[in-house]
C-alpha cells in the first residue's frame, strides 16, 4: 500500500514491511489550490494564486446559467466571489490590479497577468446579462455593478439596506429634548470638561437617534456610555415619560462583559440621583447574537428583525469595529424606528473577520474632524455653552455626521506610546520610525527578526520581562493569593501576529515555557494544573459565566488542591479545573485575540514584511494594548511595511453615506 508523508512516498510491502522513502516530485494536478479544468484567464489567475478553486467554480457556474462567454466578465465574476472570502464587500475593477494579494507560495509578478483594461472591463461587465444596475432593485441578477464596484447580489443588497437604515436613523427626528435639563446634566457630568469631545458625544447622543462615539484606546469611550444613559434617564424623568429600556451589547461575550463592568464602575462615581445610579449599576450587557435572538436553525437570521423589532428604546453597541456588514444589517433592521442606536468603537483597530469595515465607512471623513450641520453645531453650542467648530457636511448628507464624534484625548497610555500610535494611525511611516528611534520612557524597539538564528541575544529584554512577570504570578499563586496573581498576570503579555510558524503563538509559548523552566525552580512540577499557569478561555461557558477571551490563573487552593481564579466585576471567582471545558495556556496570544484587552507591558513580535496579515490595523491594535511600556520586536522593513499596508477593504458604504449614494 502507499501513503504520503512529509512530501515523500512511503511504500510498505505487506509481506516484508519494507519502507521506501524516495522523494516524490510535486504534482500540479494534485494541488488542491488549483482548478484543473479552468479555462483561459481563470486558469492563469488561479495558477498565480489570485483566485481560489471555489472562486473559479462559482464563476463558471454563473457563466453557464447566464450564457456568458466573455472571459473578462467571467474573470470579474470570480473576483466578486473571491471578495467576501478576503473581507471585501465587493471588488473594485478599477483598482484590483494594484491591490490584489495572493498566497505567497503561489505568487508571481501580478502585473504580468492579463488584466483587462479597467474602463473597457467595467463597460463589458455592465453589458452582461449576469449583471444588474446599481439602482435597479426590482431585477434579479447574481451580480451588481456600481461605479466600478462589482458585488455578489447578496452583499449589494445588504450594503444598500445598511446605508438606508443608517440614513433613516441619522436623519430622523428625536423625541423632544429639554435643552435646559440637557445643559444642566452636561455641566454636572462633565464639570470643567464641557469643551471636551466626550461632552460633545454625550450631547449628540441625546440630540440624535443615531450616534457614533469613536476613538482610540484610553479616550474614554465606554465611560462616556454611562453618562449618556444617565442623561437619557434624566430627559425621560423631566418629560414625565417612562424610563427608557436600554440594551448594552457587543460582538463578543468578553467585550460585552467589559462594557457592563465599565458602565457599573462609572455609575458608582457619577453625580446623579442615587436611584439613577442604582439603575445604571443594574444594567447588563449581552452579545449581539443574544440580543437579536440567536436561532439554532440559522447562522444568519435572528428572532428580531423588521417584522419583530427589539423592544428597547436605546441600544448601545461597543467594539463595533468587529461588526461585519451582515451583522450590522441584522442589527439595524431590528432597531425600532423611534429608538436610539449608539455605536462605540475604534475605526483604526482590526475589523471583522467577515466582509465589511462598517465602523470606518460610517465614520468616514469625520475621522479627521467633526462634520456637522450648522443646526447641530448650534444645538450643541447651546447645550455645552461652548462654540463647536466643525466642517459642513457634503451636499445631500445632512444629518449623517451630526451624531458622529471621534474622541481625541488619550487618558491611558504614556506619551511615547501615544506618539507611536498616532503616527501609525496617520499612516506616517517616517513618523513611526522616528518615534521608535527616539524611544523615551515606555518604548523599546528591538530591531531584529525573531526567526533569525542570532536573534536570541537581542531578545533578552523580552526574556527578562517574561521571566519576571511569570515569577510574580507563580509566587502569588503558590501562596494562594488570587488577586495578586491576577494583577501580576495583567502586567505582561507577548503578542504575535500569527498563530503558527516561527513568528507564531505556538512557537513562542514553547520558547517562553523553556525560559521559565530554566529560571524558575520547580516550574510546572505539579503537572498540568500547576500554580501560576495563566489561562485563556477559548469558548463561551454561560453556566460558569466565562467567555471566549477571558483570562485567569491557577492558584493553590486552601485545601491544597489547584483552583482556577478569574476576576468578575471586581470580585474573584475560583473554579475547580475539572469544570473548565475549554482553556489554553496564555504566555503569548495573537493580536486578534488581544483586541479589547490592556497590559502594563506588551511585547509585540512582528512577522517578516511579506506576511499577508501584517497591516497598519494589526500594528496599531498591538501597540495600543500597552498601558505603560511597549517592547516592539521587528525589522525596519517590517515596521514600514505594516504602516504602509492598510487593510483597505473594498466597499461602497462610505460613498453611499457621505456622497449621496455616489462613491467618494
Amino acid at each position: 500500500m502507499s501513503t504520503r508523508s512529509d512530501g515523500g512516498r512511503r511504500l510498505v510491502s505487506p509481506q516484508h514491511q519494507q519502507v521506501d522513502t524516495r522523494p516524490i516530485e510535486a504534482d500540479p494536478q494534485r494541488d488542491v489550490r488549483r482548478a484543473r479544468h479552468a479555462p483561459g484567464l481563470l486558469r492563469e489567475f488561479n495558477d498565480a494564486g489570485v483566485l481560489g478553486v471555489a472562486d473559479v467554480h462559482v464563476a463558471l457556474r454563473l457563466a453557464e446559467l447566464g450564457g456568458e462567454s466573455d472571459a473578462a466578465v467571467i474573470l470579474a465574476a470570480a473576483l466578486a466571489a473571491r471578495a467576501p472570502r478576503l473581507g471585501h464587500v465587493c471588488v473594485d475593477l478599477t483598482t484590483i490590479r494594484e491591490t490584489a494579494t495572493v498566497d505567497s507560495e503561489l505568487s508571481q509578478d501580478l502585473s504580468a497577468l492579463a488584466w483587462p483594461q479597467p474602463a473597457a472591463w467595467v463597460s463589458r461587465v455592465g453589458a452582461s446579462a449576469l449583471v444588474g444596475a446599481d439602482g435597479d432593485d426590482a431585477s434579479v441578477r447574481p451580480l451588481r455593478l456600481a461605479a466600478g464596484l462589482l458585488y455578489l447580489d447578496r452583499y449589494w443588497r445588504e450594503e444598500q439596506a445598511v446605508a438606508a437604515d443608517v440614513r433613516r436613523l441619522a436623519e430622523g427626528e428625536t423625541a423632544e429634548v429639554d435643552r435646559a435639563v440637557l445643559a444642566a446634566g452636561l455641566a454636572r457630568l462633565f464639570a470643567g470638561q464641557t469643551d471636551s469631545r466626550q461632552c460633545l458625544a454625550a450631547g449628540a447622543a441625546v440630540l440624535r437617534r443615531f450616534c457614533v462615539v469613536a476613538g482610540g484606546p484610553g479616550t474614554g469611550k465606554t465611560t462616556t456610555v454611562a453618562r449618556i444613559v444617565a442623561l437619557l434617564y434624566e430627559q425621560a424623568s423631566a418629560a414625565g415619560r417612562p424610563e427608557p429600556l436600554v440594551a448594552l451589547a457587543a460582538p463578543t461575550a468578553v467585550a460585552a462583559a467589559r462594557l457592563e463592568e465599565a458602565v457599573h464602575d462609572e455609575a458608582v462615581s457619577l453625580p446623579v440621583d442615587p436611584a439613577l445610579g442604582d439603575r445604571l449599576a443594574g444594567l447588563s450587557a449581552s452579545t449581539l447574537h443574544r440580543l437579536l435572538g440567536w436561532r439554532p436553525d440559522s447562522h444568519s437570521r435572528f428572532r428580531h428583525h423588521r417584522a419583530n423589532r427589539l423592544p428597547h428604546d436605546v441600544v448601545v453597541v461597543d467594539e463595533t469595529s468587529m461588526v461585519s456588514l451582515s451583522l450590522m444589517g441584522r442589527l439595524l433592521e431590528a432597531v425600532r424606528p423611534q429608538a436610539r442606536l449608539i455605536v462605540i468603537g475604534d475605526p483604526g483597530q482590526l475589523t471583522s473577520i467577515e466582509a465589511g469595515a462598517v465602523l470606518g465607512d460610517v465614520v468616514g471623513p469625520a475621522a479627521d474632524g467633526l462634520v456637522m450641520s450648522a443646526d447641530m453645531r448650534s444645538r450643541l453650542a447651546q447645550a455645552t455653552g461652548r462654540a463647536v467648530e466643525a466642517a459642513d457636511p457634503p451636499p445631500g448628507c445632512a444629518g449623517v455626521g451630526d451624531g458622529i464624534v471621534v474622541l481625541d484625548r488619550v487618558h491611558r497610555y504614556g506619551g511615547a506610546i501615544a506618539r507611536v500610535a498616532e503616527s501609525i494611525r496617520a499612516a506616517d511611516a517616517d513618523g513611526v520610525m522616528a518615534a521608535l528611534d527616539a524611544g523615551g520612557e515606555g518604548v523599546t524597539w528591538i530591531v531584529a527578526d525573531i526567526a533569525e538564528p542570532g536573534a536570541e541575544a537581542a531578545l533578552a529584554p523580552v526574556r527578562d520581562e517574561a521571566v519576571r512577570s511569570a515569577h510574580a504570578v507563580i509566587d502569588a499563586a503558590r501562596a494562594g493569593h488570587a488577586p495578586e496573581a491576577l494583577d501580576a498576570l495583567a502586567g505582561f503579555r507577548v503578542l504575535c501576529a500569527h498563530r503558527r510558524g516561527d513568528h507564531g503563538v505556538t512557537t513562542w509559548m514553547a520558547r517562553i515555557e523553556r525560559w521559565l523552566a530554566q529560571e524558575i525552580d520547580g516550574f510546572a512540577a505539579e503537572g498540568e494544573w500547576y500554580a501560576g499557569r495563566p489561562l485563556l478561555v477559548t469558548e463561551n461557558d454561560y453556566a460558569l459565566r466565562l467567555y471566549n477571551g477571558d483570562t485567569g490563573v491557577v492558584v493553590a487552593g486552601a485545601d491544597g488542591r489547584p483552583t482556577a481564579a478569574f476576576e468578575r466585576r471586581g470580585e474573584i471567582v475560583e473554579i475547580r479545573p475539572s469544570r473548565l471545558s475549554a482553556v489554553d495556556t496564555v504566555y503569548a496570544m495573537t493580536v486578534h485575540k488581544s483586541q479589547g484587552s490592556q497590559f502594563d507591558t506588551a511585547a509585540v513580535l512582528l512577522p517578516p514584511p511579506d506576511s499577508r496579515i501584517l497591516t497598519r490595523e494589526l500594528l496599531y491594535t498591538a501597540v495600543t494594548r500597552a498601558r505603560e511600556r511597549l517592547v516592539l520586536v521587528g525589522t525596519q522593513d517590517a515596521v514600514r511595511a505594516a504602516v504602509e499596508r492598510p487593510i483597505a477593504r473594498a466597499s461602497g458604504l462610505m460613498g453611499r453615506l457621505w456622497e449621496g449614494g455616489e462613491r467618494l
